[in-house]
């Protein structure tokens, strides 16, 4: 077994999920044929000290992290979502939840009420909505919510509180909203979309610095076959995925963008 590890903490959103991206580390294991140390890494272990390690071989990171902590990760490659707001690309988006049965049918409509947000640091929990909640205060002198609620922490953290009633409105990762809708349908299934964010490079495994390049080469070429084996197809759609694509680190400097352009309206915070 190698000392490198491979995780999925991010996307391991509801037991089914974490359950299909073992398989989907076993049959990278196998076809690559280098194998990895699989850990879990589950929460409420921190993000931050995953992606500190120095002996990361495949392990998804959130993209405006990977910019802050300087780009020093390799991109090993990212899935493809099957949702059709995705295109066939490797993107993502924020989806503004409310529960099903609440009386909003904008985003407009939440005013006033109450937002709720995963961590700080997160792109698609809290600074791909405030990036797009810029649009909306112009003009505007008051908070645009009553109250802020969070730190959630996680995506299934943040559906619960939307169907509890703790807040009214809140972010969620596309790609971890559609794995809860189909592992945890129960729960999330009573929960609907009002808005979206634009679309951004959704998080890709990376690996350590350190991480030998042909060993990063073989899995990203490896797992960018996925999409076309025939025997995968059920896999697939237990991870609501397409395949895999390689996309350059670059891409994900838009992130950062975002994140400047609200930190210079003086709205480091949502609000």
């Amino acid at each position: 077994m190698s000392d490198l590890i491979a995780n999925a903490r991010m996307y391991s959103v509801a037991p089914g999920a974490a359950a299909a991206w073992k398989r989907l580390f076993a049959w990278l294991q196998e076809r690559s044929g280098f194998d990895m140390t699989v850990i879990d890494h589950a929460f409420p272990a921190s993000l931050d000290e995953l992606w500190s390690r120095k002996d990361l071989a495949c392990t998804f990171m959130c993209g405006w992290p990977f910019m802050r902590y300087g780009a020093i990760h390799q991109v090993v490659a990212a899935p493809i979502p099957s949702a059709a707001y995705a295109r066939g690309r490797a993107v993502y988006c924020s989806h503004f939840v409310v529960r099903d049965d609440a009386p909003f049918k904008t985003l407009e409509d939440t005013f006033g009420h109450r937002f709720a947000y995963t961590i700080p640091d997160s792109h698609s929990g809290y600074n791909a909505p405030r990036h797009h909640l810029l649009s909306y205060r112009k003009g505007v002198t008051k908070m645009l919510y009553r109250e802020i609620v969070g730190p959630l922490r996680t995506p299934r953290l943040m559906v619960e509180a939307i169907v509890e009633g703790k807040t009214d409105v809140g972010p969620l990762d596309s790609f971890a909203y559609a794995l809860l809708r189909r592992h945890w349908p129960e729960v999330a299934g009573r929960t609907r979309i009002i808005a979206s964010t634009d679309v951004v490079p959704i998080p890709a495994f990376m690996a350590s610095e350190g991480a030998p390049s042909d060993i990063v080469e073989r899995l990203g070429e490896t797992l960018t076959s996925f999409g076309d084996d025939p025997g995968q197809a059920a896999l697939r759609d237990d991870l609501c995925i397409l395949g895999f694509a390689r996309i350059p680190e670059s891409g994900y400097q838009i992130t950062e963008d975002w994140a400047q352009a609200a930190e210079a309206r003086g709205l480091a915070q949502i609000t």
